[in-house]
C-alpha cells in the first residue's frame, strides 16, 4: 500500500460549541464540550493509516495523560509512532471554538513538547524518512525541523508534501524542496500575496508557487474542491450535511499522501483527498472521525 512518514504535532483538542464567540471579558454559555486527539500532523497520520498506508509519525510528547491519549489514538488507527518523551514539558493542547450554526471553527494551539522537536530529532529518524514513498510535514513544529525533514527526503528521492499550516513566513529554499504543497486560500495568500477565491486566481497563485520551486502546487478551496496545478479544479465531494469543518484539511492531506504512496496519479490522489475530507465534515466530534478506505472507495 506504500509507506508514508509524517513529521508533525499531536495536541489534545478541547472543543467548545456555542452560538457565537465571546468578546473579551465576556462569559457565555456553550452547548457542548468534548476532549479528543488532534494536531495537524497526528490527524493526517490517522487519516493516512485509515486509508491503508503504512504510516509512521515523528513527534514529541510529554509524560502525562494527554500523551496516553496520543498513543492510544495511534494504536487504534494503526499509526506507528517514533516519539521522544520529554518529562519536563507537557503534551500539546488546543482550544477549539465551534460555531453551532455553521460548524466553522477558531483554534488556539499550545504545542508543548512538540515545540521542542529539533533537527537532531529529525536526523535520528533519517533512515526512516529515506525509506518512505512519501514524506509529509506541516508548520506546527519548529520550522527548522520541518526544513530538515524535507531536505533528508528530497536528497533520498522521496516524494515530499508540505502542508504550510498554520500560515507562516517560509525560509528561503523551502519551497524548492517540495514536490507538492497544499495550502488553503488563506495560507496561499500568506505565501504568494494572491487572494484565491476562484479558479483563475488559483492558477495565478500556482504559477507564483512554481516560480519559487514547487513542482506541483495544490490549493484546497473548501466547498469548491481543490485546484491541482496542470489539471484544474477537482470538485469537492459532498457526503452529507456539514456538521464540523475541524480537520477537513488534515483529512485531505492524509488521504492524498496515502494515495500517492500506493502509486496513484496526482489527480486521483486529490480525488481521494476530497472524498476523505467530504466524509470527515459530516461527523461531529472533537477530532475528525476519519473514514476507512472502504468508505472512501464507496463514495468515489
Amino acid at each position: 500500500m506504500g509507506t508514508v512518514v509524517i513529521l508533525g504535532v499531536f495536541v489534545a483538542d478541547t472543543a467548545y460549541r456555542a452560538d457565537r464567540m465571546p468578546v473579551m471579558g465576556e462569559t457565555i454559555m456553550g452547548t457542548s464540550f468534548a476532549l479528543g486527539p488532534g494536531g495537524k500532523g497526528s490527524n493526517q497520520a490517522v487519516a493516512c493509516a485509515r486509508l491503508g498506508a503504512e504510516t509512521h509519525f515523528i513527534s514529541s510528547l510529554g509524560q502525562d495523560d494527554f500523551a496516553k491519549l496520543a498513543l492510544d489514538t495511534w494504536a487504534h488507527a494503526g499509526v506507528i509512532p517514533h516519539v521522544r518523551r520529554i518529562a519536563d514539558s507537557y503534551t500539546g493542547a488546543a482550544h477549539i471554538f465551534i460555531e453551532e450554526a455553521t460548524g466553522d471553527n477558531a483554534i488556539i494551539i499550545a504545542p508543548g513538547a512538540a515545540a521542542l522537536i529539533s533537527p537532531a530529532d529529525v536526523d535520528a529518524q533519517a533512515d526512516l524518512i529515506r525509506g518512505a514513498d512519501v514524506f509529509v510535514t506541516q508548520l506546527e513544529q519548529p520550522m527548522d525541523s520541518a526544513m530538515r525533514g524535507l531536505e533528508i527526503a528530497r536528497a533520498a528521492g522521496v516524494t515530499t508534501v508540505l502542508n504550510p499550516a498554520p500560515a507562516a513566513a517560509l525560509p528561503d529554499g523551502m519551497l524548492a524542496l517540495c514536490d507538492y504543497i497544499t495550502p488553503n486560500e488563506t495560507e496561499c495568500a500568506a505565501i504568494t500575496g494572491i487572494a484565491v477565491t476562484d479558479v483563475a486566481e488559483a492558477q495565478e497563485a500556482c504559477s507564483a508557487l512554481m516560480e519559487q520551486g514547487v513542482s506541483t502546487p495544490i490549493i484546497t478551496m473548501g466547498e469548491q474542491g481543490a485546484y491541482l496545478s496542470g489539471h484544474g479544479l477537482v470538485p469537492a465531494i459532498k457526503a452529507g450535511p456539514v456538521l464540523e469543518t475541524t480537520g477537513a484539511g488534515d483529512a485531505f492531506n492524509g488521504a492524498f499522501a496515502a494515495a500517492l504512496a500506493e502509486g496513484k496519479s496526482a489527480e486521483h490522489a486529490v480525488q481521494y483527498g476530497c472524498a476523505t475530507a467530504g466524509i470527515s465534515v459530516t461527523r461531529a466530534g472533537t477530532a475528525p472521525s476519519m473514514p476507512t478506505r472502504a468508505e472512501v472507495d464507496a463514495i468515489l
